[in-house]
């Protein structure tokens, strides 16, 4: 797991910038109804969605919370006044505070079922009756596209996705949130060259396999042994699924 405190000055230059933040907050736009007058972006980050979000509907009231001091940090910035320091499985709201519940990238990120279950039922919690929730899905298998550095890394260690988008369905459900929509959109700027790849590997990008361990290593050498090494391969196409709470 990557230490978000250390990362978060640097991270939206690592995962596509401003182009991947817009293409993202377009498809969660047009999943949010546009009466909605409270939105909380939980998982917030460092605010770069979640402040395209404000801009495109000024009259929403938007929050940002995250778990991580640093990211918080750096999306306090970008939305002053309104980013709080708050464990998803956990959120310091009231029942039914929101109109609008969204979580980017956020379920991929959790180890174990019951977490993700926790998240999936405190958006649920905080939402209004017939208010929306909005995540991504199957964020793991958007990036394979079939390239050749695909091929070297198939073979790798991987852990069941926590948010394929089956299960995320069924968390829902038990909380009263019922399938409300779909959308995708492009990763801008996150196509993998080789170079990047196998420094990913060694930095721990890739859960099953931490930073200096021998297995890593050979990752990492095949990779680099592949043509074109700054040449970025196919963007991923990440996927959202919208759900509306029952009332």
């Amino acid at each position: 797991m990557l230490d978000y405190d250390k990362e978060a000055d640097a991270y939206d230059a690592t995962r596509g910038g401003e182009p991947r933040a817009a293409a993202a907050a377009d498809a969660l736009l047009g999943l949010i109804p546009s009466g909605t007058g409270r939105l909380l972006d939980v998982a917030c980050g460092t605010g770069i969605v979640t402040r395209r979000l404000a801009a495109a509907r000024p009259a929403i009231r938007v929050t940002g919370a995250d778990l991580t001091y640093g990211m918080a940090r750096v999306a306090a910035v970008r939305l002053p006044g309104t980013v709080v320091l708050a464990d998803s499985r956990a959120l310091p709201f009231p029942d039914g505070t929101f109109d609008a519940v969204t979580s980017v990238w956020l379920l991929h990120l959790l180890d174990r079922p019951e977490d993700v279950r926790a998240v999936v039922a405190e958006c649920a919690r905080v939402l209004r009756p017939g208010g929306v929730y909005v995540t991504t899905v199957d964020k793991a298998a958007a990036h394979d596209v079939g390239s050749d550095i695909d091929e070297v890394l198939a073979a790798r260690p991987r852990r069941p996705a926590p948010d394929a988008a089956p299960l995320v369905e069924s968390y829902a459900a038990a909380h009263g949130l019922r399938p409300a929509g779909r959308a995708r959109f492009p990763g801008r700027g996150q196509g993998r060259s080789p170079r990047r790849t196998a420094a990913d590997l060694r930095r721990g990008w890739f859960t099953r396999l931490p930073p200096g361990d021998p297995l890593t290593e050979r990752f990492a050498a095949r990779v680099e042994a592949l043509a074109d090494q700054e040449l970025p391969r196919a963007e991923p196409v990440f996927r959202v699924r919208a759900f509306r709470k029952a009332g």
